[in-house]
């Protein structure tokens, strides 16, 4: 199984979880996200059982402890400003900038520290799957309406957050094994997250959820069963992807332009639950809406084509 198929069975992973985290989060039975990248930070923590259990864990100098750490903690905060801009906002306005940022950025920090040379139809490949990715999740009639929308800004901060931890642990993998990578950035995740109680509102919601878990009711159950559910899927995609990233023949960039394939699966995964939560999955199903979809699907898949058949 090469680097490619493994980056789109992980963003299929990943799409089952945005379904889950946007039903969590738009019906607020997760009341902040600070809570949500808590316990995602937290979970996290499963990563460093599986590199002891299989032999890849081991201890690295002082200086790439700190430089796994600070990639880490990067990688947490990108994701908290990602949960925020999914509560301000839609989500179907917010990942399309943010799955356009990342790339972007990841570029031109990949060229110059990673010295990633992708060649002219490797960067063709890129843009084609940027632009099919803002195709398929930006509703056309929704544009003129408001360019900056709610939670804008904070989608931006946390394409450029993931963007750099992306970097970061790009430049890891090329000197030590996935496993050793994956449990040390993942360890920084987690103190990323204790940072959250030096914020006395954070604190309060974090110590509150805790609590729950005394005496939880019928809600409060549902909730932490799909939370973690969530959680399992998105841990399994994202320790795929980053599997992928690590890879030799993996380019970062190319890895982080592929997230227009997860968009594909949202699709896809919305429609067939939009009969089951229509209160929640709100998919569209009109003539223009779906050629739109269809239109973006394919021109995602010349530019699968493109980097699949790249020269570096």
């Amino acid at each position: 199984m090469n680097w490619l198929i493994i980056t789109i069975v992980a963003y299929f992973l990943l799409a089952l979880e945005i379904i889950l985290d946007k039903f969590l989060l738009s019906s607020k039975r997760v009341s902040h996200p600070a809570i949500y990248a808590f316990y995602s930070g937290t979970m996290g923590l499963f990563a460093i059982v599986i590199g002891l259990v299989f032999g890849g864990f081991h201890i690295i100098s002082l200086a790439k402890i700190f430089f796994s750490f600070i990639a880490g903690m990067i990688f947490i905060y990108g994701m908290l400003a990602l949960f925020f801009a999914v509560r301000k906002g839609e989500a179907s306005r917010v990942l399309p900038v943010v799955g356009a940022v990342i790339p972007i950025v990841t570029f031109f920090l990949a060229v110059i520290f990673l010295h990633e040379r992708l060649g002219a139809r490797g960067i063709l490949g890129i843009g084609v799957l940027i632009f099919g990715g803002l195709l398929i999740s930006f509703e056309l009639d929704k544009l003129e309406e408001r360019v900056f929308f709610r939670g804008f800004r904070a989608s931006l901060l946390a394409g450029f957050f993931l963007a750099i931890a992306a970097t970061m642990i790009k430049s890891l993998y090329i000197h030590d094994n996935f496993l050793n990578v994956f449990g040390w950035t993942r360890m920084g995740a987690f103190l990323g997250t204790l940072s959250f109680f030096l914020i006395p509102t954070w604190r309060k919601a974090i110590l509150g959820s805790l609590l729950k878990f005394k005496k939880p009711g019928k809600e409060s159950k549902q909730s932490g069963g799909s939370f973690v559910l969530a959680k399992i899927l998105g841990g399994s995609g994202s320790f795929l992807k980053e599997y992928a990233t690590s890879l030799a023949a993996a380019s970062v960039t190319i890895v982080s332009a592929l997230v227009s394939v997860e968009y594909v699966f949202i699709f896809i995964l919305g429609i067939i639950f939009s009969a089951w939560v229509p209160e929640v999955m709100q998919e569209k199903k009109d003539l223009k809406t779906v050629l739109q979809k269809i239109f973006a699907i394919v021109i995602i898949a010349i530019g699968i084509f493109l980097v699949s058949h790249m020269k570096k």
